[in-house]
């Protein structure tokens, strides 16, 4: 393998491209560190649209560093609720504290300084890096894998790290010095818009369609080449909504793991019928309740899909506290407004409300 693809061709197109036609976003449009900073954070696995609600309110509450640095991490995740992948809002308060702790409570403008923060990899470090300092770094993501092997022609397998370092290399070596931000943006918003995933680019609205050689060959539709991946483990399981007096009961995930530290009706494996729950309930301890079927969910994590039953279960106030550790007990309205609930849980939670 050569240890670059030579670039220089896409350069000037595409740069002239983005000043052209580059959408209004609201981090866009006021490129601070800390804007730039957050917006690339929910934007990982989570679509444009979808986020520029979530970012407006979180910048309105946490307007910078020190705000995130203090926020109780109950509140963040309140307000990230929805956004999935939680981890990504609390390494944003944990990079928040390092940076009040050590930078005066800025982003570093240092390439390799912001690599050292929690939830900041390479590419998020080059976002932050070319878009708001100027700084000549690269920030490749999938946009940016796709549109330059497709423009290349090239079959290398995208997934591995050997191939996308190529890329970052390569990318390094062409990066314009007077306007990175430009230009990584750039690869980025033709990834979005054009040279689009899962399906056929929009080849011709593409500045760069007369120097793409997958285009010239016809096999744009087929690039780039991805290993597949493993197929997702499918659980079922069962979700009880225990309610005692007008409240509804509500535990904590463990600190590891899938959804860790979250607020969530308690579950249970396996799809349980009536029958089948009931006696389960009186092995547990429990003898007087009432229950009522809710249907059914499902929700699709990255790895794994949760089918999901759930039931009702009115509850008498001797209720066996130990039988789901730690569990609380919230009104109606404090499942929307108070807890964090994670969004694999809302179609329950919205047949209560």
């Amino acid at each position: 393998m050569e240890d670059i693809f030579d670039l220089r061709v896409f350069v000037q197109p595409l740069c002239q491209w983005y000043r052209d036609n580059k959408r209004s976003m609201p981090w866009r449009d006021e490129p601070t560190p800390y804007h730039v900073w957050v917006s690339e954070i929910m934007l990982q696995q989570t679509r444009i649209e979808a986020v520029k609600a979530y970012y407006s309110r979180f910048i309105q509450r946490l307007p910078d560093v020190e705000a995130l640095a203090d926020v109780p991490e109950e509140e963040l995740l309140k307000l990230w609720e929805g956004l999935g992948y939680y981890n990504r809002a609390k390494n944003l308060k944990r990079a928040a504290m390092i940076m009040v702790e050590r930078y005066e409570g800025k982003l570093p403008a240092d390439y390799g300084l912001l690599l050292k923060l929690p939830g900041i990899g390479n590419y998020t470090a080059g976002a932050i890096a070319s878009i708001a300092y100027g700084i000549s770094a690269p920030a490749v993501d999938g946009n940016v894998m796709r549109v330059f092997m497709r423009c290349l022609d090239c079959r290398e397998d995208i997934m591995r790290q050997a191939v996308r370092r190529k890329v970052e290399r390569s990318v390094m070596a062409v990066i314009p010095k007077n306007c990175p931000g430009e230009f990584n943006q750039g690869i980025m918003e033709l990834g979005e818009t054009v040279c689009i995933p899962n399906g056929t680019p929009f080849c011709v609205e593409c500045p760069l369609r007369h120097l793409c050689e997958g285009h010239l060959a016809g096999h744009e539709s087929d690039l780039p080449v991805k290993k597949e991946k493993r197929a997702r483990r499918i659980e079922e399981r069962t979700v009880l909504l225990f309610e005692r007096e007008g409240r509804v009961g509500l535990a904590k995930r463990g600190e590891q793991g899938l959804l860790a530290g979250m607020w969530e009706f308690p579950s249970i494996e396996g799809a349980k019928t009536p029958g089948e729950l009931k006696e389960w309930l009186s092995v547990q301890g429990l003898h007087s309740f009432q229950i009522k079927e809710l249907g059914c969910a499902k929700h699709i994590f990255s790895h794994v899909e949760w089918h999901m039953s759930g039931y009702l279960i009115e509850v008498s106030r001797d209720f066996p506290e130990d039988m789901i550790q730690g569990i609380v007990w919230a009104k109606r309205g404090e499942l929307r407004e108070k807890y964090a609930i994670p969004a694999a849980f809302w179609y329950f939670r919205d047949k209560l409300l």
